[in-house]
């Protein structure tokens, strides 16, 4: 991993906006992190520069998000993206189908109910049931971080077919084999993302794995905030991811005056 001071800001881009694949994370990337979940909200603004993107691209524009694809569609309607929601443990491809891994009801019922009465014990914390994976938030009550995550490893522990993801004051339990670096790789073997230039934009623990299979593909890695990460540049916070958006769809369009914009 390299320190906040030794990454430098995304580099510039080629003309052609169609050798490039782009991936981003929502929360803390499109959007500020709110204390509830729900609350989060991606500015119109942002949503038009992302349907502009992605018509540049024609369609290689995907997010990849610890959120369900319901959720995803929500935040970001009118559009239609490819997605990868719950780190990839649900995915829809840029041919609109939706692959989802599996979690049995005798994992998840007594799983729940494990988590429902620890969660209880402790005021202020949060548990999000996302069908195939939970997040358990503690932002709004820290002093009890220790025991969330003490009853998240006790959790998987349990059920070994589970894994646990840490966040920015959140542990999330999903099942074995899925996270974002695998997502971002199946989006990278099938159009309209094959054979293209991956970025990916993600400001959390949970991005790092997206990270290193960006890098591994020769792509461009951008981390969204402080701390130690195994992206290859950096943007200080979601106004900056704001801004280079803004910017690069704007490249992209006085790159293509002249000979037909689609933008």
């Amino acid at each position: 991993m390299t320190t906040e001071n030794q990454l430098p800001t995304p580099p510039g881009f080629a003309s052609d906006s169609e050798q490039y694949a782009f991936f981003f994370d929502v929360d803390g990337t499109l959007a500020e992190i709110c204390p509830e979940p729900d609350s989060v909200t991606i500015p119109a603004p942002v949503l038009g520069n992302l349907q502009a993107l992605s018509s540049a691209c024609r369609g290689a524009v995907a997010l990849v998000s610890g959120r369900p694809i319901e959720q995803l569609d929500r935040l970001t309607a009118p559009l239609r993206l490819p997605l990868a929601g719950i780190h990839g443990a649900e995915l829809r491809d840029g041919a609109d189908n939706i692959h989802r891994a599996t979690l049995a009801s005798e994992i998840a019922v007594p799983l729940q109910q494990m988590l429902e009465q620890g969660m209880a014990t402790m005021p202020g914390t949060l548990l999000e049931a996302k069908g195939l994976a939970f997040a358990l938030h503690y932002r709004q009550a820290m002093p009890y971080e220790p025991q969330v995550l003490a009853l998240a490893q006790a959790a998987v522990e349990k059920f070994p077919q589970l894994a646990l993801q840490p966040g920015k004051c959140v542990v999330e339990i999903k099942p074995q084999g899925t996270d974002k670096g695998a997502a971002i790789a199946t989006f990278m073997r099938h159009a309209p993302f094959a054979g293209r230039i991956p970025v990916f934009v993600g400001d959390d623990l949970t991005d790092e794995q997206g990270f290193l299979t960006v890098n591994a593909l020769h792509g461009i890695s951008v981390k969204v905030g402080d701390g130690t990460s195994h992206a290859r540049y950096r943007l200080k916070q979601v106004a900056e991811v704001y801004d280079w958006l803004e910017q690069l769809v704007l490249q992209f369009k006085q790159d293509h005056i002249g000979k037909g914009s689609r933008l």
